[in-house]
């Protein structure tokens, strides 16, 4: 068994759902998901299959979201993982959706962070161990920070 640490490549201006599923009919799903969620959504989406040919299936309507999703995929080479590349919406707007998916086991992580995963690999295969998204506390929250807050989340239009 050998532990690897795969840094994820997330394009400028773009989100990440990094994810387990089952079964290859998500590559369909996922993207039925995706596309009916978020008018102008742009999205890159790819799922390691885990039997048969093992291929990395691809899909979506921004080529470059869609490479950037297969190469992560290659990257991380775990059975039955999936990956999505977004922009022009936010993992907030899908996550429920993609998550609801009959076929999805588990997300885990919705991030623009630096992301690394935590990777084992064995005679079989790679699995996910774990995610590192972003870095670590400095400190707590103080008022100049609730007022930043605040206004992000104004400024995104998820408050009043």
């Amino acid at each position: 068994m050998k532990l690897i640490v795969q840094k994820l490549e997330i394009p400028e201006e773009a989100n990440i759902i990094f994810g387990q599923t089952h079964f290859i009919k998500t590559v369909e799903d996922l993207y039925e998901i995706l596309i009916g969620s978020v008018p102008g959504i742009k999205f890159g989406l790819a799922f390691c299959e885990a039997s048969g040919d093992c291929l990395i299936r691809a899909v979506g309507n921004d080529p470059e979201l869609e490479t950037a999703a297969v190469n992560n995929a290659r990257n991380i080479g775990a059975g039955h993982t999936f990956v999505i590349l977004l922009r022009q919406a936010f993992p907030i707007n899908v996550l429920n959706a993609v998550k609801n998916c009959p076929e999805v086991c588990q997300v885990f992580c919705a991030t623009a962070n630096p992301t690394e995963l935590i990777l084992v690999q064995t005679d079989q295969g790679r699995g996910v161990l774990g995610v590192v998204d972003g870095f670590s506390p400095k400190g707590v929250e103080g008022e100049e920070g609730r007022l930043w807050r605040k206004d992000l989340l104004r400024k995104f239009g998820y408050k009043l």
